[in-house]
């Protein structure tokens, strides 16, 4: 039985790369099994010429796909964590993927999410660090390092111990989606963090699949500034869920639920 998906792709002052995007939509060939719904990108507040590229190539991705392309904008740069809570809003599909402008994982990697989806598995995680995956153009040393801090700093703060938090290609299926998107906090740089603590917090199975992932030498990223902002937000995530700011069942359990969850905390 097809299952239907959504594409969410945030978009921050990508004039130089979102022709690039809109090629790889039109041509991709997607599995039988699934029927693409709609396309969304999440201009955040870019400063250049990305929004005049996302109407001027929507048209054509449309017509190329055969599924409406919806942009969301607004003028503030809120960043990527933000835009893609907001892009997960605005998808009803039986599962919403989202993806990065570059393409650094192409859309034929979706074939090897098939056998999850058809499993109903609520959480998929792309991963470039399982000793399986294929990296076409590896990033600096010193940014593969930082990286792999992270990562660590990640599974130790957070409990959480999958293999790759930042892959930009992560699947949810729609109760997922829902519930995790509806609680998260974290704007920046912690938002894959943030997002992967909440699934296991909420009882989600998670899977990971190794995919085909390379570099892009024109990333933003300012990667000391980025060690330091994830590092701020993996305290914060502690905090908002020590505080039970992500009211994970308390509205649903009372007090008692609330109690059962302050000494589940203490016991991680």
């Amino acid at each position: 039985m097809s299952k239907t998906i959504s594409f969410v792709i945030p978009v921050y002052n990508e004039e130089k790369r979102i022709a690039k995007t809109a090629t790889a939509l039109r041509n991709a060939v997607l599995p039988h099994s699934l029927n693409l719904e709609k396309i969304i990108f999440v201009n955040d507040g870019s400063t250049d010429n990305t929004l005049e590229l996302l109407y001027k190539f929507s048209n054509d991705v449309a017509e190329d796909t055969g599924v409406p392309v919806e942009i969301v904008t607004y003028s503030e740069n809120k960043g990527k964590g933000y835009a893609i809570k907001t892009g997960m809003s605005y998808s009803n599909s039986d599962y919403t993927i989202f993806f990065d402008a570059d393409m650094a994982t192409p859309l034929s990697e979706l074939e090897k999410f098939i056998p999850f989806i058809n499993e109903n598995k609520p959480v998929i995680i792309g991963t470039r660090k399982n000793g399986e995956s294929t990296v076409v153009n590896h990033q600096p040393r010193i940014r593969e390092l930082m990286g792999m801090a992270f990562t660590l700093l990640s599974q130790i703060m957070l409990n959480t111990w999958v293999t790759d938090f930042t892959c930009g290609f992560k699947a949810f299926s729609r109760e997922a989606r829902t519930d995790i998107f509806s609680r998260s906090k974290i704007n920046r740089w912690g938002y894959d963090s943030e997002i992967i603590f909440l699934a296991r917090k909420l009882g989600y199975n998670m899977v990971e699949k190794a995919v085909i992932w390379s570099d892009d030498k024109n990333t933003k990223v300012k990667v000391f500034k980025a060690v330091f902002t994830s590092l701020f937000e993996l305290i914060r995530i502690r905090f908002y869920h020590l505080t039970g700011s992500y009211e994970l069942g308390y509205k649903k359990f009372g007090y008692v639920g609330k109690l059962l969850s302050r000494i589940n905390l203490a016991s991680h």
